[in-house]
């Protein structure tokens, strides 16, 4: 029981940190992609 409570404090922190840092980048490419696609949008109008 004691290995398993070893395990959990090794790995909990990096466990943490990956999925705070992966749902930070997801939100990074859900703006990135609305800012693309509204580039898209004004490129059409401009010149389509």
């Amino acid at each position: 029981m004691e290995d398993l409570w070893l395990q959990i404090s090794n790995l909990g922190f990096p466990m943490a940190v990956a999925i705070y840092l992966l749902v930070r980048v997801e939100k990074k490419l859900d703006d990135l992609t609305m800012a693309i696609n509204t580039l898209g949008e004004i490129l059409r109008r401009e010149f389509g």
